[in-house]
């Protein structure tokens, strides 16, 4: 069969050996790992790597995504991620074990579904600790878990946080500190047990390398980390990582001499900006058949160090190759390595498509 371009190849010996290392140094510490799938729209193949690597639990941020692992056979508790929509609450207690909540509204709703389909469903109470995302905030925290602790068919299991995510929060352990403190003033108030303490994500393994975690932080959910072996709080390689666990693939389908500044009167451009260029002169120039609808441009590193990301359109992806290092001619196919935002979109693209690799 030819190679189809454009396509997302896949390498799960690779990620493999992320997680391996990754989910040993969270269970030598005592934590459950919620290995995350959703920047691959649970690919079966990733999932069944991070369930044979030891993972605890499967989570993803789409209800349909955990319809499709429980449907291709996983036994490991689903946790969804993404904070429920009240609507969707009878979907969240039949596809999800245990999810992310943080309004005691939803929880109503959420215990009515559980007690008409004879399920208890879990819960993890989300808490802001400083990044301004999901959470209620601290100080409403123990009036919501005295709610939310008489709903029937539900068992509130813990308190979670998510930091680095939308505010760039870095976790420390004064965070995880106050966690723990806002676990032991609900627990005091609540009565509840509440045994789990989430305390983040990807971003949290640095702390958690260095000695800093509070043993009280028993359950992280984990992703970036695992599957593209980085830091997410720089994404610099995290230690004994690998970084090519996915490639993106485009095909070369136009070079051409031009200069490397546009001739005319301008405006913005497709997507209402206004991109700025620098003047290299003329150049030879490669347009490859990815674009904005399958990637993110700029969250692409290509495996040739002369080659140089100009930008892109809906379709096209525009290279500077006048320094590549090895010969790119016409229908030649260039390869990347993606970041996060450009492995998400090429997961969700459904015009790339995806290849599982089986060697490392």
């Amino acid at each position: 069969m030819p190679n189809f371009t454009p396509r997302l190849e896949i390498y799960p010996q690779r990620i493999a050996e992320n997680a391996r290392a990754i989910l040993g140094l969270c269970h030598r510490h005592g934590i459950r790992v919620a290995a995350v799938t959703k920047v691959t729209c649970a690919h079966p193949a990733v999932a069944q790597t991070l369930v044979e690597a030891g993972a605890d639990l499967l989570a993803d941020s789409r209800l349909e995504n955990l319809q499709a692992l429980r449907r291709m056979g996983v036994t490991l508790p689903l946790m969804l991620l993404r904070i429920p929509a009240p609507g969707q609450a009878a979907d969240v207690v039949r596809w999800s074990d245990v999810s992310l909540n943080s309004s005691v509204a939803t929880l109503r709703l959420l215990s009515q579904a559980a007690a008409f389909y004879g399920v208890r469903h879990q819960v993890i109470f989300m808490v802001d600790l400083g990044d301004l995302r999901e959470g209620i905030w601290p100080d409403r925290a123990v009036d919501a878990l005295r709610e939310a602790a008489t709903l029937p068919a539900l068992e509130i299991i813990g308190l979670g946080c998510n930091l680095a995510c939308y505010g760039g929060v870095i976790p420390t352990t004064e965070k995880m500190q106050q966690l723990r403190d806002l676990r032991d003033t609900c627990r005091a108030a609540t009565g509840l047990e509440l045994p789990v303490l989430c305390g983040g994500n990807s971003a949290n393994l640095p702390l958690l390398a260095a000695g800093g975690m509070p043993p009280e932080i028993n359950m992280l959910r984990i992703g970036e980390t695992m599957l593209l072996g980085r830091s997410v709080i720089d994404r610099s390689p995290w230690p004994g990582a690998r970084q090519d666990t996915f490639r993106v693939v485009g095909e070369v389908v136009e070079l051409e001499r031009k200069p490397s500044v546009p001739i005319g009167e301008r405006g913005q451009d497709a997507f209402g900006g206004t991109p700025e260029f620098v003047d290299r002169g003329v150049r030879w120039r490669a347009i490859c058949n990815l674009g904005r609808q399958d990637v993110v441009v700029d969250n692409l590193e290509p495996e040739d160090p002369g080659v140089i990301v100009l930008g892109g359109s809906s379709d096209h992806l525009i290279l500077d190759v006048e320094d590549a290092l090895r010969s790119v001619t016409l229908g030649a196919e260039i390869a990347f390595t993606p970041g996060y935002g450009a492995l998400l979109a090429a997961s969700t693209s459904p015009y790339v498509q995806k290849v599982v690799i089986g060697k490392g």
